[in-house]
């Protein structure tokens, strides 16, 4: 009796030891990566905020032009989601990825040929065209590795790209526009965009040839590291209700359900990450890279908070609070930031904002992939996304047209605030059962 009662506990050790280390291993090899990543992917998409402090001027764009510009890269986004995520759950991440950036760098390249808004339009909405599926693919593609209770924490290390995009990509943008104005008869803006596009080419051929496609194929994991996580991700899809087939997934109210959700939360991203140079130059901070260094104070935060209530939503297994509650700190930055006059208290609402509407969206990934499993995963991941960013086109456009209508953010800002109640409401009505894994 005592030799099986100390086996018991040896057996246990060396299982808890082999599961971190298989999870270490997953880690270290496949999310630093992806971060950097989507660091060059979030500063492509939205280093245009940046080029309005220069372009708008050079190019004659009114706020209502520069919104509708900034935000029709969603429509292209809408339109290819969901076959660019079914195209990456068939042929594999590494090649659809690798293909992926190489594409969207060359577009973001070509900004630098803008001569009218026209142009402008064109080029955003390929740019959407080429980035679809990403986002969406990458999320898809941590569901492979890691089980539903694991996921929340991943993600949120993983979204921490958005905020380190902002960390660094906005000084790196106001340093670039300042010091290469007129470099060889280019505009700041034009130089950000050549530069900046460089990243995207060389990471997307360094993705064909690092990124394993599934847990199979990575030849860095032993046998027994690759049977243990392939039991995790086995026990995990055998609990999920999930839709038996991709037209399923349209049919599935819970889906739509994801989609006003995320609707909602991405409306304050998007706002945020387009608006917030112009939102604090308008306070009297004057050149680029000031601007720059100081909206990168509100990323920072986020940066912090997201990863820290990404790894509470573990630990305790519960998601609709964790959502809740960064979600109401949000809507109420946005409302102190429409009053702010001041640059100090203009930087302190937005920290605010930017903390809720930031760690938002990681959190919010552990709802759906909590119920989507296989192909209806690949698709449900992908409406649910290509749905929610159509308020990346609302947003910068609705925030554009209500300045030039009424030449103040106020009114912009409580819209954000109350798309962000909305949200709330909507993960109120979310059963928990369904989620809290």
């Amino acid at each position: 009796m005592s030799v099986q009662a100390d086996a018991a506990p040896a057996a246990g050790a060396a299982a808890g030891d082999l599961e971190k280390r298989a999870y270490g291993k997953v880690f270290w090899r496949i999310v630093p990566f992806l971060m950097l990543c989507y660091v060059v992917a979030y500063l492509d998409r939205v280093n245009v905020g940046f080029a309005k402090l220069q372009m708008s001027q050079d190019l004659g764009f009114s706020e209502t032009v520069f919104g509708f510009g900034a935000g029709v890269f969603f429509f292209g986004y809408f339109l290819f989601e969901v076959p660019s995520n079914i195209m990456l759950h068939k042929i594999g991440a590494r090649v659809w990825i690798a293909r992926i950036m190489v594409s969207w760098g060359i577009i973001s390249a070509a900004f630098l040929l803008v001569p009218n808004a026209t142009t402008f339009y064109v080029l955003r909405f390929l740019l959407g065209i080429a980035e679809a599926g990403f986002y969406p693919g990458i999320i898809l593609y941590l569901t492979y590795w890691y089980p539903s209770h694991r996921r929340a924490r991943i993600i949120a290390v993983f979204m921490a790209a958005i905020p380190i995009s902002g960390i660094f990509g906005n000084p790196l943008s106001g340093w670039i526009m300042d010091a290469f104005h007129e470099t060889h008869g280019l505009a700041g803006w034009q130089w950000m965009f050549l530069i900046e596009a460089i990243p995207a080419l060389l990471l997307g051929v360094a993705v064909f040839f690092y990124l394993d496609n599934g847990i199979r194929e990575a030849k860095w994991l032993a046998e027994d590291e690759k049977a243990l996580l392939e039991a995790e991700i086995a026990r995990d899809n055998r609990t999920k209700e999930t839709p038996r087939s991709v037209g399923g997934v349209f049919k599935d109210g819970r889906v739509w359900l994801m989609c006003l959700i995320y609707f909602s939360f991405v409306t304050g991203q998007y706002a945020l990450t387009f608006w917030m140079p112009t939102l604090i130059k308008a306070t009297g901070v004057t050149g680029n890279l000031n601007i720059g260094l100081i909206s990168a104070i509100p990323f920072l935060c986020a940066a912090v908070t997201m990863v820290l209530v990404g790894r509470s939503a573990d630990h305790r297994r519960e998601r609709r609070w964790h959502l809740i509650i960064p979600a109401t700190c949000g809507a109420i930055g946005f409302i102190v930031a429409a009053t702010s006059t001041s640059t100090p208290l203009a930087i302190l609402s937005l920290s605010i904002a930017a903390a809720g509407v930031i760690t938002c969206a990681p959190l919010f990934w552990s709802l759906p992939t909590a119920f989507l499993t296989g192909t209806a995963a690949a698709a449900g991941i992908a409406l649910i996304n290509s749905v929610g960013n159509l308020a990346g086109f609302v947003s910068p456009y609705l925030i554009g047209f209500l300045k030039d209508l009424t030449g103040s953010n106020q009114i912009g800002m409580y819209a954000l605030a109350g798309f962000l109640l909305v949200g709330v409401v909507a993960v109120l009505s979310t059963p928990a059962r369904l989620v809290n894994r």
